[in-house]
């Protein structure tokens, strides 16, 4: 062991949540990480299962023909329901009565699970996918009408459990780790304030169990925040990748899982890439000092603005408006700016991006801004050579083509080369009326990749599918740097004054279903995923209205709709638990003002007053628009909305 391992836990503090299940003594944990010059201070969550057990109830119901499904979200699930009811039934008798019944897998990995012990599920939904295209799956081939439905509840699945009821389903929560409250609470309360006085560097959690309880106290004893947004603030270790399933999926964002599921190797593994893992915390910590308020601040002045509301899908008295490329060509204020410098050198200006920004905003009476940058400054410090040519647009000079050209691309580090950027936001946050809310935004990693690769802008992209599916090792480093700089750039975004983010897939309609969720949707999970929860992030993609299930499988709170597909059905796809932003399409706006009354109109039907949507276009506002009519869609989305 080199001298480095020895030290690696320097200085370094850390907590490691346990129980009484757990299979290590708190000697072993001590002396694991005292040998490598840390501290750790073990807290034992107590117990999670409750007198009763309720797996073994349904396992009693399912042998009794009582249960018509079982819906298995995780691979956890499927080995902890097995072993449960093991307890107090017959093993195989209970697996032949899964192998009797229909199974459905809601996830690859729950698939396999279900496999390995002998029952191939009669549906699987890959773990790409959501609980939308289990209801979907079901609808298709196997209706739940006047069903007994048992459903895992391991993972959040609220949504779920009404849509099935929703079918006409009864639907039997099956708790994987029954929960009690402790006889006595005094020192859970007290490790949650130490985790928010910040004595800690790191959260250690070892097991499913214990990640499950971790949530469960933290709603009881901690204050709501500490389940996610504050734990930003350390750096979040599972061992394996079972408790990393339940965290993320009660919203918070694990910095590191290990390869290994046995404690005491896991923590050798930690130590041995612990310094990259403080040096990227460090990069994308949740810092919501300066110019912003924390996002959850409800006495900001925007917290109500109509946007906001929409953007949590709260009721609002309007619908709230705002439009891509509401600051551009269009306007005769901007191309008067435009005519003293070049577009690059007016993005680098912080003063005149606000100014043009605010213009906008003042003369079309929307609800929100959105900052004025563009796409691809982020690749320039990345190694990009941009330039911006008349009548060419964008082109890179040294593209991306192949492996060893990935090589010289520099992942960003910090946003010190972007600062004009970030300086931008907080001008723009200073300049515009305190009540409105800023949108900041990133190209997502497909689009910069397709930049990156072709050199340009494409019609059939065929350097970035060639690399995409002729050297998959290769396309993942560059899409690894790609949303880890994203991850860094929107965070500073955030903390310089921005209030929701918004990224932009612009090429992603060129990509079919399963190539999107296998080339580009984990990228766009983990970036969001890196983000503070209490952000709105909106995920927005053009093209392929058949990509919309895939966009609702982040934590994204809005989904942004092209004009391809109606809004209704397309909300109807995502699902209602999100808000939606769009849809019409920009052509509109070439019309006249009563044509676009009535087609807003349309749009606003389909939405039918439902909470959670902010009208936009389905794309940018084209340059040849008459900015009349841009009023006179505005006025029309308020008045038409007016409640």
């Amino acid at each position: 062991m080199t001298n480095d391992n020895l030290n690696a836990f320097a200085d370094f503090k850390i907590a490691c949540a346990t129980n009484e299940h757990f299979n290590h003594s708190i000697e072993e944990v001590q002396t694991a990480i005292e040998s490598k010059n840390g501290s750790v201070a073990i807290y034992d969550f107590g117990l999670t299962a409750s007198p009763c057990n309720p797996i073994a109830e349904v396992a009693n119901r399912m042998l009794t023909a009582e249960v018509d499904a079982f819906i298995f979200v995780t691979s956890v699930g499927v080995c902890e329901v097995i072993n449960q009811a093991s307890r107090t039934v017959d093993r195989q008798r209970f697996i032949d009565c899964l192998s009797d019944m229909t199974t459905i897998a809601g996830s690859t990995a729950a698939g396999e699970a279900l496999v390995s012990i002998g029952v191939k599920p009669t549906l699987t939904v890959d773990s790409a996918q959501s609980w939308r295209d289990i209801l979907m799956k079901l609808d298709r081939q196997s209706p739940v009408v006047n069903q007994t439905v048992a459903l895992e509840e391991s993972a959040a699945v609220f949504g779920l459990i009404g849509g099935l009821e929703a079918r006409g389903a009864r639907v039997i929560r099956v708790a994987m780790f029954p929960q009690s409250l402790p006889e006595r609470p005094q020192p859970i309360i007290d490790f949650f304030e130490q985790i928010e006085a910040g004595d800690f560097h790191a959260i250690l959690i070892p097991t499913a169990e214990i990640a499950t309880r971790y949530c469960f106290l933290a709603r009881h004893f901690g204050r709501a925040r500490l389940t996610s947004h504050l734990l930003d603030n350390h750096i979040v270790l599972s061992v394996g990748d079972d408790p990393a399933e339940i965290l993320r999926d009660n919203g918070i964002a694990v910095d590191f899982v290990t390869s290994n599921d046995q404690l005491l190797p896991a923590i050798d593994e930690i130590a041995d890439q612990i310094q990259q893992i403080k040096k990227q915390k460090t990069i994308i910590r949740t810092n919501m000092s300066g110019p912003n308020t924390s996002p959850a601040d409800q006495n900001a002045p925007w917290y109500d603005s109509p946007f906001m509301k929409a953007c949590r899908g709260e009721p609002t008295e309007v619908t709230p408006i705002w439009m891509m490329r509401q600051a551009g060509r269009y306007m005769s204020e901007y191309r008067e700016v435009r005519a003293k410098v070049s577009f690059l050198d007016l993005c680098a200006n912080p003063q005149l991006c606000s100014e043009v920004m605010c213009t906008a905003v003042n003369k079309l009476g929307v609800d929100a801004a959105i900052i004025f940058s563009d796409l691809l400054p982020i690749l320039v410090p990345m190694g990009c050579d941009l330039e911006f040519v008349k009548g060419d647009g964008p082109v890179i000079h040294n593209p991306v083509r192949t492996a060893k050209d990935i090589d010289r691309i520099k992942p960003l580090d910090n946003n010190d080369e972007l600062q004009f950027v970030m300086d931008t936001v907080t001008q723009t946050r200073n300049d515009l009326p305190a009540d409105m809310p800023l949108i900041g935004f990133a190209g997502s990693p497909f689009t910069l990749a397709s930049y990156m690769i072709e050199g340009g802008s494409s019609r059939n992209y065929a350097f970035s599918k060639a690399l995409m599916y002729s050297d998959h090792g290769a396309w993942d480093q560059l899409m690894q740097h790609l949303s880890n700089s994203i991850s860094i750039y929107l965070q500073g975004q955030i903390e310089a004054g921005a209030q929701c983010v918004q990224l932009f897939d612009s090429w992603a309609g060129c990509l079919n279903f399963e190539d999107y969720r296998t080339y580009a949707l984990p990228y766009v999970k983990k970036i969001i995923a890196s983000l503070p929860a209490d952000v709105p992030v909106i995920n927005f993609a053009t093209g392929n209205p058949a990509l919309l299930p895939l966009l609702a499988d982040t934590r994204a709170s809005v989904i942004g709709i092209d004009w391809r597909t109606r809004l209704d059905d397309a909300w109807q796809t995502v699902g209602y638990d999100r808000a939606v932003q769009g849809n019409l399409d920009p052509t509109i706006l070439l019309t006249n003002p009563k044509e676009i009354r009535e087609r807003a109109k349309g749009v606003l039907d389909q939405a039918a007053g439902r909470p959670g949507h902010i009208f936009n276009l389905g794309h940018g506002i084209l340059p040849q628009t008459p900015v009349d009519n841009a009023i006179a869609l505005v006025d029309a989305v308020h008045e038409l909305s007016q409640k």
